[in-house]
């Protein structure tokens, strides 16, 4: 067994641990975040049966994923990373999930998009939990109006995403984050990443974005 499968089996066991131990009841999907690492490295994830793959910018996404995709229909590919609206088309191409939905003229491009290419694709509106001026997402204040906005569309919203303030527990943020989602009855959260993983999984969040823990530092 390679070192890479290694730490992706690690973390599979860490998390079933932690599924049992604190009776929970959301298995969590493992996004394996593989933005900047060529395929490569990558591969040997895909041929052990991980079909869920996440990345930062859609230009990189196009450029890697695209002849792969087309000849396995079962991977998922999810955009992580902030979405222009100027590159809305292009994301549609090749990603299955936008994580990063976080106003209305990004919704009404992703909608417009939609039925240009006659494809649906999953979103997650992104929440700006921790209130900083640097992040991209929305207020927890304005997020019921984005949300309502974005069933107008006809948009399939189906969860929450957040990044946490880096240097501080994740636990509030996430506590708050599953409060929101239960709010809006929404199915899915995503948030947690390889330092933070697991407490996500404490707040019941359905999907993990975990890259360094599995594919390792990034040059």
């Amino acid at each position: 067994m390679s070192e890479l499968i290694q730490r992706y089996e690690n973390i599979i066991s860490s998390i079933k641990s932690k599924l049992e131990n604190d009776n929970h009841k959301t298995v969590p999907k493992i996004i394996a975040v593989s933005k900047t690492f060529k395929l490569e490295k990558v591969f040997p994830l895909i041929d052990y049966g991980h079909l869920d793959f996440g990345e930062n910018k859609v230009q990189e996404a196009i450029e890697k994923w695209t002849k792969i995709k087309e000849e396995r229909s079962d991977l998922k590919l999810h955009l992580i990373g902030r979405l222009q609206t100027n590159k809305v088309k292009l994301a549609l191409r090749i990603f299955d999930y936008v994580h990063s939905l976080d106003s209305k003229k990004l919704a009404k491009k992703i909608a417009d998009e939609q039925i240009k290419q006659n494809k649906k694709i999953k979103c997650f509106i992104q929440v700006n939990i921790g209130e900083e001026d640097q992040k991209n997402g929305v207020s927890s204040e304005d997020l019921y109006e984005l949300y309502n906005y974005c069933k107008l569309l006809d948009l399939n919203v189906i969860g929450l995403m957040c990044i946490p303030p880096v240097n501080q527990l994740s636990d509030n943020y996430f506590k708050k984050m599953k409060i929101l989602k239960e709010k809006l009855e929404l199915e899915h959260l995503s948030m947690g990443m390889s330092s933070d993983y697991l407490k996500a999984v404490e707040f019941d969040s359905s999907f993990l974005r975990i890259g360094s823990n599995i594919f390792g530092s990034r040059t």
